[in-house]
C-alpha cells in the first residue's frame, strides 16, 4: 500500500452514490447523492463523523472538490459548463447497511453552443477516485421529449459508473439517450392529466359532488323533483364547462409563474370547495350562481392542478404543450367520471329514494372534506383521511 498509495483501495463497505439527471431542453439539471461514509474514506476530512453543519463548515471546500471531479465533455472533448447549486446532509435507509447519511448536491449542466446533450461523456470520480468499490448509479428522472416526466420518485436508471477491475481504469461514462419528439412529450402529458384525476381522490370527489344536485330543480331552500331530461343536462353542461374554463385559466397561469401560491392553502381551499359544494348539495345554497360558482372553484383546483407542471422547469415551447396535454387529460378522465355516473344519477333522480342517496351522500362528502381540511392545516392524517387512501 505504501508503494502503491495514489491507487485507490479495493475493499470497502458500501452504500452507492447516485447521480439523478433530469433532461432539459438546453441543459441538464439533477442531483448527486453522496454517502458520508464513503466521502470521508475518499477526502481524509470527518464529513461523517462530524456531520453537524457540514455545508456551513467545509461548503466552499467540498464545492472545489466536487468541481475537480465531475467533468462532463462531448465526445469531441469539449467541456460543459458546471454549475453547483444548493447543498445538504439527509438521512437515508438502505437494506443492507442501514441508516446512514448523503450530502445531497443540486447542479446543472450545459453543453457547449450547438453540441447536443443527449449525447456526452460524464468523466466523474467523486470518492471512486480513491474508493474502488465504490458504484455510481446513474439514473434519469425527466426527460420530457422521452415522454419520461412523473410527479413521484420514480426514476430510470442509465448505468453504473465503476472500476474496471480487471484493467485497472476508471473510463468516462457514455450517456447516450434516445432522441425523444415533441409528440411523445404531449402524449405523456395527457397521460399524466389522467392520472392526476385517477390517483386524486379529492378532485373526483368534488366532480361527484357537483353531480349529486345537477339533475334537480331548487325549491326554495329545498331541492325539489327531476327538472327533465333537457335541463338536467344542459345545467350539468354549463357547470361543467364554467369549472373547464375555470381551472384551465389558473393552469395557464400557474404554470408560467404568473400566479404563485403556497401549496398548502390552496390544498385546503379545494377541500373547502367539496366542502361547500356538500352542503349545496344537502340544501341549495347558491342555486342560481351554480355556473359562477363552479367558475370560480375551477380557478382554486387549476391552481393545484398548475403544481405539477411549475417545478418541471420546461421551454417555451414544451410547457405551451404540456398545458394542452395536461389539461385533455384532466377532462377525459373528468369526463369518463360523469359518463359513467351521471346516468346512474340520472335514473335514481326519479326514484323517491334518490332524496335519502343524496343526503347520505352529501353527508359522507361533508365528513370527508372536513378531514382533508383538518388533515391539510395540520399535516398529518386522521382516521378518515386513512381510511380513505386505503
Amino acid at each position: 500500500m505504501a508503494a502503491f498509495g495514489t491507487l485507490p483501495s479495493f475493499a470497502h463497505p458500501m452504500p452507492n452514490s447516485m447521480v439523478v439527471l433530469n433532461i432539459h431542453e438546453k441543459y441538464i439539471s439533477g442531483e448527486i447523492m453522496l454517502p458520508l461514509s464513503e466521502l470521508q474514506s475518499a477526502i481524509g476530512m470527518g464529513v461523517n463523523d462530524n456531520s453537524s453543519r457540514l455545508v456551513e463548515r467545509l461548503g466552499d471546500s467540498l464545492r472545489i472538490y466536487l468541481t475537480q471531479h465531475i467533468r462532463p465533455k462531448s465526445f469531441e472533448g469539449k467541456p460543459w459548463a458546471l454549475k453547483l447549486g444548493e447543498m445538504k446532509v439527509i438521512e437515508s435507509t438502505d437494506q443492507l447497511v442501514g441508516q446512514y447519511k448523503e450530502l445531497v448536491v443540486a447542479f446543472e449542466m450545459t453543453p457547449p453552443l450547438n453540441y447536443d446533450l443527449r449525447n456526452f461523456y460524464f468523466d466523474y470520480d467523486v470518492i471512486l477516485h480513491q474508493v474502488a468499490s465504490h458504484r455510481a448509479l446513474i439514473h434519469v428522472k425527466q426527460d420530457w421529449a422521452q415522454g419520461l416526466v412523473r410527479e413521484d420518485t420514480t426514476t430510470q436508471q442509465v448505468g453504473v459508473i465503476e472500476w474496471d477491475i480487471v484493467n485497472g481504469k476508471l473510463s468516462p461514462f457514455q450517456v447516450s439517450l434516445q432522441q425523444g419528439s415533441l409528440w411523445k412529450g404531449f402524449q405523456n402529458m395527457v397521460k399524466l392529466g389522467i392520472e392526476h384525476i385517477a390517483e386524486g381522490t379529492d378532485h373526483i370527489l368534488f366532480v361527484l359532488t357537483l353531480l349529486l344536485p345537477a339533475m334537480l330543480a331548487a325549491d326554495g331552500r329545498r331541492w325539489g323533483k327531476f327538472s327533465g331530461l333537457k335541463p338536467s343536462l344542459g345545467h350539468l353542461l354549463k357547470i361543467i364547462t364554467a369549472f373547464t374554463i375555470g381551472h384551465s385559466l389558473t393552469l395557464l397561469l400557474g404554470s408560467v409563474q404568473w400566479l404563485h401560491f403556497p401549496s398548502k392553502p390552496i390544498e385546503v381551499l379545494i377541500a373547502f370547495t367539496i366542502l361547500v359544494s356538500a352542503f349545496h348539495a344537502l340544501r341549495p345554497i347558491y342555486p342560481k350562481w351554480e355556473v359562477l360558482m363552479a367558475g370560480a372553484f375551477g380557478v382554486i383546483h387549476g391552481l393545484a392542478f398548475a403544481q405539477t407542471l411549475t417545478n418541471l422547469e420546461l421551454s417555451a415551447k414544451q410547457m405551451i404543450l404540456s398545458i394542452f396535454g395536461f389539461n385533455v387529460g384532466i377532462e377525459f378522465m373528468q369526463l369518463f367520471i360523469i359518463l359513467l355516473v351521471f346516468p346512474v344519477l340520472l335514473l335514481l333522480s326519479k326514484t323517491r329514494y334518490y332524496a335519502i342517496f343524496r343526503q347520505v351522500g352529501a353527508v359522507l362528502m361533508l365528513l370527508m372534506a372536513l378531514a382533508w381540511m383538518i388533515e391539510r392545516i395540520q399535516e398529518k392524517p386522521n382516521f378518515i383521511t386513512a381510511w380513505i387512501a386505503g
